[in-house]
């Protein structure tokens, strides 16, 4: 920020990096009109502020009416000012506004550094006015997908062990993101931290995008590798047309987003057809290339004519996902893949413990508590993808073990498998009519304690709001004295500010022994 640029500040938000956007000039705060507000203006605010890229550009009070004059109306950014004040608006001062209308900005809080361009590096997150760096083990490239995205850097090409990005010299967040690549950013994924493991700097999250060169993606799909193609090209994103699509070309798209081989060729169907602008049409691959602007696009106008061009779509192997549904958590359901454009479930012939496995290792889930059958978790719809499955337990994915074939199957949705994963993790009251009792949690299949050290009424308050306890409680102190039966996961859960849900709270590592005696055995009354 250069000598002379107005300081600017989000008030009313979750941190320095959310809130009303207020402006400092001769010597006083005041707010910005949201008159003609938009993401732009609100990207040269983050990036004034060192908050990383713009998530939200809320306007007409959305943080709250702020006080004071109202210093700037009618804010127009181009995006590359240094500062907001450098931004062209209709004077200090000057404005037809009342503090109802007043601007926000929703920062994300993300960045990468120490790359050689801006689309590599290593990660680093915006926490309560610091920047640290973010633990790498459970990174993957589905939450390095969703960062790449939002960044404007295309898709995660690689995301590099060893510290080929330098070691930060912030804190290490050990902040677990769980998304499943369709994210619009990383604030959008479910998040945990509780019972994380100590990370040190040797151990940082990084990632390499493919950094805007991939000029093309897939639309309206259940993932970044399957759904309808369009080009960018001088600024804009196209259609891509053709009356003989197949799977040659599909190929190279397929190749070119790094998604694996084409399993499918397609047209879309007319509700899933595009109606913008149309990047390219007519295209002829070898199978190849490594990009379709390298196959044969100018085509001459009779051969295009001799056919009716569509919109064109692909299905890549990449796009194969597994989630767990119907469950009471992320890491424990009703097993489904993603194939060939639609979700579907598993037969539970010869389903046991390996298959389990390796879904809970797929979904970052730890290991396998219990696999399940006869539609434990509820009958599922559509296709069943999969019968006979028999994994090892070593394989990385479910659709690398021994099985029918796709959609083979003797079986109804009675018999859908599920399965219950080690990191499932739930909260219940001993002995509780309800809202009062011993805190206890659910980890690896056990329900065991939570010790009282450190704990805040704020830990306190996020327990009874998980429990649906309302979102106030207290600590109780007139405990027994003796020792603790069965295991007590968790001490030193210190929930903060920045944490909304008791899972995002950091704490010790997991522990069957983290306390031994009664009295530090955490008891809790909810007031609601």
């Amino acid at each position: 920020m250069f000598e002379g640029a107005a300081v600017v500040r989000l008030e009313d938000g979750s941190g320095r990096c959310a809130g009303r956007v207020e402006v400092k000039h001769q010597g006083q705060w005041g707010t910005v009109c949201g008159d003609y507000w938009d993401m732009t203006d609100a990207a040269v605010v983050c990036k004034q502020l060192g908050c990383g890229s713009a998530l939200k550009a809320p306007k007409y009070g959305h943080f709250g009416p702020g006080s004071g004059p109202i210093w700037m109306d009618d804010v127009r950014c181009r995006g590359t000012e240094s500062a907001l004040s450098d931004c062209t608006h209709n004077g200090w001062g000057q404005h037809n506004c009342n503090h109802r209308k007043d601007a926000g900005v929703t920062c994300s809080g993300f960045r990468l550094v120490n790359g050689s361009t801006a689309c590599e590096g290593r990660v680093e997150i915006h926490v309560l006015g610091t920047w640290g760096s973010l633990c790498a083990s459970h990174w993957d490239l589905l939450d390095a997908h969703v960062l790449c995205r939002h960044l404007d850097c295309g898709f995660a090409e690689s995301i590099p062990r060893g510290g080929p990005f330098g070691r930060g010299t912030g804190p290490v967040w050990r902040d677990s993101f769980h998304c499943d690549g369709t994210e619009a950013h990383l604030g959008q994924c479910p998040v945990t931290a509780l019972g994380a493991s100590p990370c040190s700097h040797e151990n940082n999250a990084a990632v390499i995008c493919s950094a805007g060169s991939a000029s093309l993606r897939l639309v309206g799909g259940g993932s970044r590798c399957d759904g309808r193609v369009e080009i960018f090209q001088h600024g804009t994103w196209g259609r891509v047309l053709d009356d003989q699509w197949d799977m040659q070309e599909a190929s190279v798209v397929c190749r070119q987003l790094r998604c694996g081989e084409a399993e499918t060729a397609y047209n879309p169907p007319k509700p899933q057809r595009g109606t913008g602008p149309v990047g390219l049409r007519g295209v002829r691959c070898a199978g190849h290339e490594a990009n379709l602007t390298l196959c044969n696009t100018s085509l001459p106008e009779s051969m295009l004519a001799a056919g009716i061009a569509e919109d064109v779509g692909v299905v890549c192997w990449g796009s194969r996902q597994v989630r767990l549904v119907n469950g009471p958590g992320r890491c424990a359901g009703r097993v489904e893949i993603y194939y060939q454009g639609s979700w579907g479930t598993i037969c539970d012939d010869s389903w046991d413990l390996p298959d389990a496995t390796v879904v809970c290792h797929q979904l970052g889930c730890g290991g396998a508590v219990k696999a399940v059958g006869s539609a434990h978790f509820g009958e599922g719809s559509g296709q069943i993808w999969l019968d006979a499955v028999n994994c090892s337990g070593a394989e990385a994915a479910l659709w690398d073990c021994p099985a029918g074939s796709w959609g083979q199957h003797d079986c109804g949705h009675k018999e859908d498998a599920g399965v219950d994963c080690s990191e499932f993790m739930a909260l219940r009251l001993e002995n509780s009519d309800g809202c009062s009792g011993r805190l206890q949690v659910l980890y690896n299949g056990t329900w065991g304690s939570v010790c009282s050290n450190s704990m805040t009424l704020k830990t306190v308050s996020l327990a009874c709001k998980e429990l649906g306890c309302g979102d106030r409680g207290t600590l109780e102190t007139r405990l027994p004295y003796g020792r603790a039966s069965g295991p007590a996961w968790l001490d030193r859960v210190e929930c903060g500010e920045r944490n909304s849900s008791f899972w995002q709270c950091p704490s010790a590592p997991w522990d069957p022994q983290s306390c031994d005696d009664l009295r530090d055995e955490a008891h809790i009354t909810c007031t609601g």
